[in-house]
């Protein structure tokens, strides 16, 4: 159970520099559940912060998790003392108190393949997937984000928010929104609408140069995607791939199929080393 000072005082609790709103609602707890791979592989959380989603994960899977809040860390230690994995005693949750991201600069997240299921502090929501989709042992993602970052890694091509996100989402497997959650199922209640967003890893993409040249179409998107990319390459080498590729010269970034930003980026740089 939640130690009844922290349960007073979850409000006060919450760090504004850690973008900490804690999950309540039990319907959304179980509907995360429910939204997991079901095979045996161990799960990473990250932010587990007073434990409420937690508590589920280790009735079913061993989970790793990561908390940079030491004063969490501290009240997850007690709230989970039987389950903590020790030297002599073999638990089902193992808990590292550090920022995630600098272990991430260092190795995986696990030794071994894992999901990824969390309540991700918005502002660095997208770092975080952007790495989960590096890491070969993270296989599959599913993560409550704000509502308009899942919509980025779920767009299709067509849709207003199909962007970088989108193409590196789904070159890497299949990205979809399972369900929104409102403000009020946290404490405290954020300003936005928040999603469930879960991506299948097909494969482990990590190419800075392909990220690059993304960053580059989608720089303006309500500008053409050929204005966008005449700003990094050559014009001349930027008409060319268009026509080969029968892509029309007025067309904008969010209105090209996935599959067509791969061959636009394999005929740029071949024509970037060919100059």
């Amino acid at each position: 159970m939640i130690k009844k000072s922290f349960e007073k005082r979850e409000k006060d609790i919450a760090k504004k520099r850690f973008g900490q709103n804690f999950l309540k609602d039990e319907a959304v707890l179980h509907s995360i559940i429910e939204s997991m791979p079901n095979d045996n592989l161990p799960v990473v959380e990250i932010g587990p912060g007073l434990g409420d989603l937690t508590r589920y994960l280790v009735e079913i899977k061993d989970v790793t998790a990561y908390e940079v809040d030491k004063d969490l860390c501290g009240h997850l230690h007690s709230r989970f003392e039987h389950a903590l994995r020790r030297d002599t005693q073999k638990g089902r949750l193992v808990l590292h108190c550090v920022d995630v991201l600098d272990q991430w600069n260092h190795t995986s997240l696990a030794d071994q393949p894992y999901h990824l299921v969390a309540n991700l502090p918005y502002y660095i929501a997208t770092n975080i997937i952007l790495r989960a989709l590096k890491d070969p042992n993270c296989q599959s993602l599913l993560v409550m984000v704000q509502k308009e970052v899942a919509e980025k890694f779920a767009a299709r091509p067509g849709q207003k928010a199909f962007s970088a996100l989108s193409v590196l989402a789904q070159e890497a497997g299949e990205a979809h929104i399972c369900f929104d959650v409102p403000p009020e199922a946290f404490i405290p209640a954020p300003k936005v609408v928040s999603s469930v967003l879960k991506i299948v890893k097909r494969k482990t993409c990590d190419d800075p140069q392909f990220e690059a040249f993304l960053k580059a179409a989608f720089t303006q998107p309500r500008k053409t995607l050929a204005k966008n990319l005449s700003s990094r390459f050559d014009k001349r080498a930027v008409k060319e791939a268009f026509e080969a590729l029968g892509i029309g010269a007025t067309v904008r970034p969010h209105e090209v199929d996935t599959s067509l930003y791969h061959h636009l980026y394999k005929f740029l740089a071949d024509a970037s080393i060919g100059s």
